[in-house]
């Protein structure tokens, strides 16, 4: 059975359903899926202060995790259009796995969410999947199979290179049904592409 990792950070917890939503269509597709997060590196006075939802059921994920799934769905909110520093953190210690060639040929994919429908999702998205292709692994992205992407008769996330949503700029607005559909097609996606390769 394919292993799925949906490896992910989140502030506000917006990532969180996503990545719940990824996880819940690669486990449909047949996969063993773990959800992992990775590590906060504000200062937890700090993060309390922010606001920062500390109360998360994913572990925490170590770098030497990495090479044990087929697939890794990587996920992280956006910081002026690029990966939040605590998942680029997390990704630069994983030097050694790229010298080693260990993600090579596995499976890739990447998500976000940004505060605004404009904020740089794409961008973010391209940040992840650039890391990604350095370690060697294959993309997977969200096609327009997932036609709600489409919509335009409200706000909703979504990309071809992976699944997003809007948080407005306050955080109070949480991923819409279309923005999880898009989450769990591209889990699904990942799950399928993976079991292909490895079995």
């Amino acid at each position: 059975m394919a292993k799925v990792l949906v490896l992910y950070y989140s502030t506000y917890g917006h990532i969180e359903k996503m990545a719940d939503a990824i996880a819940e269509g690669a486990r449909a597709a047949g996969a063993h899926v773990d959800i992992k997060r990775a590590p906060e590196t504000v200062p937890e006075e700090i993060a309390r202060k922010s606001h920062f939802k500390l109360d998360q059921n994913a572990p925490i994920a170590t770098v030497a995790d990495l090479e044990h799934y087929d697939a890794i769905v990587v996920g992280a909110g956006t910081r002026f259009g690029r990966m939040s520093s605590q998942m680029a953190s997390f990704l630069d210690q994983a030097g050694g796995l790229w010298a080693r060639g260990a993600l090579n040929g596995k499976v890739g994919a990447a998500f976000t969410s940004t505060a605004t429908q404009h904020g740089g999702q794409e961008t973010t998205l391209f940040s992840i999947i650039t890391n990604l292709l350095h370690f060697g692994m294959i993309i997977v992205g969200l096609p327009y199979s997932h036609q709600g992407q489409m919509s335009v008769a409200e706000i909703v996330g979504g990309a071809p290179y992976g699944a997003t949503t809007v948080a407005g700029g306050d955080g109070s607005r949480q991923p819409t049904a279309i923005d999880l559909a898009g989450a769990r097609h591209q889990g699904e996606l990942v799950a399928k592409t993976a079991i292909k390769i490895f079995g």
